[in-house]
């Protein structure tokens, strides 16, 4: 009775599996080894994946000039304060509705020496007269007066591009997994003119935060599809390399972006300037076509067999000689049906899930204790020498990055920057208290930037990391999954100064918990250096652990075996009470082999 219980359950999850269907048999499978047998028969990494891979590369400037102009539109003047004519300091009053000031002081001459006392009392703001110093003569702060009063809606603003940016990763990637790549990436740069335009035009704050936040969502949208299209496009070889690449064109147009605001003088031509250029991407749905990974991952076949013949023409491949019989299995799949996921569907498996936390973690911990960093080693700095710091380090970073991920593998150098991180962070509070002042600075400033240099490649990395672990079929709603963590990382830096930098210590010391959490967690992350990528559940599940030093100990199954260890039919538990079946080893349990 024991038995026949068990057949009856078995088309239900065990142990949190995924079910699965049957695979077809025989050379069917072709069809999902993209990395080892499709991309080689087409040409690998041929001129025509190069070119499309080099057309990634220029929304990334774009969106690089997108992403980092708050820090000029929204760029605070030099604060001012005004005194009566009998010299003491006027008391705070709305720029809207105080009287003209008589002149313009600096901050040293705010008040004289008999009205000493009068330091701590709030000063009025100029509205007259504002003093910039981000290369613009006019921003958003200056042209309706966000100063004292009126500040927070200056971190209003910042807000609304961070939060637009991560319900545009969370939404869209989704999207992109249930559409594919192309279609998201058409819509969101007609909606990103259309709202980036409309931002240039705002008439008050609230309309400008309103619309920034769509802006932010379609350019999270645009990132997105271009970064799975990248990653999809490459070989195992080629991958990280060129996401790279991308990174530094990033970091390019940061360093740019304080030249085009010289440039401008003016706020909303910066904002068109930066905007129309999206133009030229209008042509990209004719010249880039839909990831072949994902159309064959879910199986669209027709579509994929059109896009193959193309790629073998661009690439020179005479489609004749096909040893393999890939076009053979392909004509004989013509006639299924596609298959869609979701990233709902994660949460039914057993180790994939767990993966995807652990990166979401690392990402926004990293850009979270970043601007901890920044904030020790930046304070009291002037704007432009703040700017160009965050991006020599991030530049720093890239190209120290690429070194260490080719020595130690993808987690290796994600321990790695986060040993780094989590050890400049604890000097920083912990030692720095029991040291003099003047050392204390020396030290706060070497330590931070070593952090800033560190978190900042945990970030990065573990944005790509993800994006090699995830299978094709959800890999657009797992990489939104990072993306938006490292959004929620990123919100911390304008929250803390809307509230006037209070609890940022304990918000420090939070963020240092999570890098000793991470530390523990990333020997538990699949290596996926060289490696092909996963195209089902079933192989991402595949994706298992191996020792990170050579002489560590363990007793994982190989990728076919837990292939089929998948199978809620298959598992241990089942094969014991299956007379029939002796292939089971002794050691075996329903969670596994015993060790």
């Amino acid at each position: 009775m024991a038995a026949l219980r068990l057949d009856g359950l078995e088309q239900l999850p065990e142990n949190g599996a995924v079910p699965q269907t049957p695979e077809p048999r025989g050379s069917s499978r072709l069809l999902s080894r993209v990395d080892a047998t499709v991309l080689p028969f087409l040409g690998g990494f041929g001129t025509y994946q190069r070119r499309l891979v080099a057309l990634t590369w220029v929304p990334a400037l774009l969106i690089a000039f997108s992403q980092f102009s708050d820090s000029f539109l929204l760029a605070q003047p030099k604060s001012a304060c005004v005194r009566n004519e009998s010299g003491l300091v006027m008391p705070s009053a709305s720029p809207s509705t105080g009287p003209s000031p008589s002149r313009l002081l600096a901050p040293e001459s705010l008040v004289s020496d008999a009205d000493s006392a009068n330091v701590s009392a709030p000063c009025m703001c100029s509205e007259g007269r504002f003093e910039l110093q981000s290369g613009l003569q006019q921003n958003v702060v200056t042209k309706w007066q966000l100063v004292c009063d009126e500040e927070w809606k200056v971190h209003i603003a910042k807000f609304s591009l961070l939060v637009g940016s991560i319900f545009g990763y969370l939404l869209m990637g989704a999207m992109s997994d249930w559409l594919g790549r192309i279609p998201v990436l058409l819509v969101s740069v007609l909606s990103v003119l259309a709202f980036g335009l409309a931002v240039a035009f705002s008439v008050d704050v609230s309309m400008f935060s309103t619309l920034r936040f769509f802006e932010g969502f379609c350019l999270a949208a645009i990132r997105l599809s271009l970064f799975v299209l990248r990653i999809e496009l490459c070989l195992p070889g080629w991958r990280f390399s060129m996401t790279m690449v991308a990174s530094l064109v990033v970091v390019g147009g940061q360093l740019l972006m304080p030249g085009l605001a010289a440039l401008c003088r003016d706020w909303q031509i910066l904002q068109v300037l930066i905007i129309v250029p999206f133009v030229l991407m209008l042509p990209y749905v004719w010249v880039f076509p839909e990831s072949l990974r994902w159309l064959l991952a879910t199986q669209h076949y027709q579509r994929a067999k059109r896009q193959m013949y193309s790629i073998a023409r661009s690439n020179g491949v005479d489609t004749a000689t096909d040893p393999n019989g890939i076009l053979s299995e392909l004509e004989r799949e013509l006639q299924q049906k596609p298959r869609t996921s979701c990233i709902t569907q994660l949460s039914s498996t057993r180790n994939l899930w767990k993966s995807t936390v652990v990166l979401c973690v690392n990402s926004l911990t990293g850009y979270g204790i970043h601007h901890c960093f920044a904030r020790s080693v930046l304070e009291g700095s002037t704007s432009q020498l703040h700017y160009y710091a965050l991006a020599c380090i991030a530049m720093a970073s890239c190209v120290v990055l690429c070194p260490v991920v080719v020595g130690f593998g993808r987690r290796g150098g994600l321990l790695t920057f986060m040993i780094i991180t989590a050890l400049a962070s604890l000097l920083q509070l912990g030692l720095l208290s029991f040291l003099r002042d003047t050392l204390n600075r020396r030290f706060s400033v070497a330590f931070s930037i070593i952090g800033m240099f560190s978190s900042r490649a945990v970030s990065t990395l573990s944005i790509f990391y993800c994006a090699e672990i995830t299978p094709t079929v959800i890999r657009g709603g797992g990489v939104g999954l990072v993306l938006a963590s490292a959004g929620f990382g990123m919100l911390t830096a304008p929250l803390m100064e809307l509230h006037n930098q209070k609890g940022f210590f304990l918000h420090h010391v939070i963020l240092t918990c999570c890098t000793l959490l991470c530390i523990i967690c990333i020997p538990l992350l699949p290596e996926t250096a060289g490696q092909p990528l996963p195209e089902t559940l079933a192989e991402g599940e595949g994706l298992l652990r191996r020792p990170l030093l050579p002489g560590e100990q363990h007793h994982l199954l190989a990728r076919p075996e837990v292939r089929e260890y998948s199978r809620v039919q298959d598992t241990p538990l089942h094969q014991a009470v299956n007379p029939s079946n002796s292939t089971a080893p002794s050691n075996s349990t329903a969670n596994g082999v015993r060790t």
